[in-house]
């Protein structure tokens, strides 16, 4: 972050010191008592903002950070309405692994102590392979999502214990309606399983090693282009032929940060017949997360399996 803005950002935090932690109770009048105030919730994706809604129900209040399909998450710049909504929060969600750092930079910053935090990467329990970088994408691996929602619901209990049993049903729920996603990929995984195929950044590879196909693609490519670098002309060179080659059957692209060098090997793709399956890191729009993954194995399917 530009030191200028994180200092703005540590003013503001001076500001709105007072008011962070948990929200208070709303207050009785009469006889009768109001409806408690809904759990304030931040979460850094709108993947993770809706499974706190499937999660939490009609007990949430949810702000995703970033929602934006059309926007690289990796160049996202947090602003102080960021600041002012995780100051107010009483549940935060990130994902970790260095993916959303921002976001615990500025909590602390908020001086909003009282929040319960859920981290993906730390309750999927991935690491990195030895000699290897994590990779943080978790929201691609359907076991670790389970985890993370029944994660949530712990994190909504300790802020509503008298909704903690509708929250642990609501989790339940949505686990079940993870499980058609898990057949979906064993099918495809039983019939098209080591296919060869090729990425632009490693973010779906939990759920293409889950289908049992074998990535291709260069660790150079990938890892560059997640970091925004560029890729040398050899190793650029090299990811082309295995369109140019024929040694992939398709080619898994992300579609939040596309350039000039993805956008070689999408034509690459193209010109050589090679199906090319999109993806995003956040949710597109009019989909949850359970319509989101279906149509990415949908697109994933008729690619491979014909």
């Amino acid at each position: 972050m530009h030191p200028l803005r994180f200092a703005a950002l540590c003013a503001l935090a001076l500001l709105l010191a007072g008011c962070g932690g948990a929200a208070t109770p709303a207050a009785t009048t009469g006889s009768s008592a109001a409806a408690p105030e809904p759990i304030t919730v931040v979460a850094s994706t709108n993947v993770y903002g809706d499974i706190v809604k499937q999660v939490g129900g009609d007990r949430v209040e949810v702000t995703s950070i970033i929602s934006d399909p059309g926007q690289d998450p990796h160049s996202y710049e947090a602003n102080t309405q960021n600041q002012l909504a995780l100051s107010k929060a009483r549940v935060v969600v990130e994902n970790g692994g260095g993916y959303d750092d921002f976001v615990d930079t500025m909590l602390k910053s908020s001086g909003n102590t009282a929040a319960e935090v859920v981290n993906a990467v730390t309750v999927s329990g991935r690491t990195a392979p030895a000699g290897g970088e994590l990779n943080e994408h978790v929201w691609y691996d359907l076991p670790s999502v389970a985890k993370i929602a029944d994660q949530i619901s712990a994190a909504l209990a300790k802020a509503d214990p008298a909704s903690a049993a509708a929250f642990t049903a609501n989790a339940d729920a949505f686990k079940q309606k993870l499980k058609p996603l898990e057949d979906r990929t064993a099918t495809i995984a039983a019939q098209a399983g080591g296919t060869a195929v090729a990425i632009t950044e490693p973010v779906p590879v939990y759920l293409l090693e889950a289908a049992g196909l074998k990535n291709l693609t260069p660790e150079e490519f990938s890892e560059a282009i997640e970091e925004g670098d560029d890729v040398s002309p050899q190793v650029l060179a090299e990811t082309i032929a295995l369109f140019t080659g024929k040694k992939v059957e398709a080619l898994v692209y992300n579609e939040q940060t596309s350039g000039p060098q993805t956008e070689q090997l999408k034509k690459a793709a193209a010109d050589n017949g090679v199906a090319v399956v999109p993806v995003t890191e956040t949710l597109t729009e009019g989909k949850d997360y359970v319509g989101w993954m279906t149509a990415t194995l949908d697109a994933l399917q008729a690619a491979l399996i014909p």
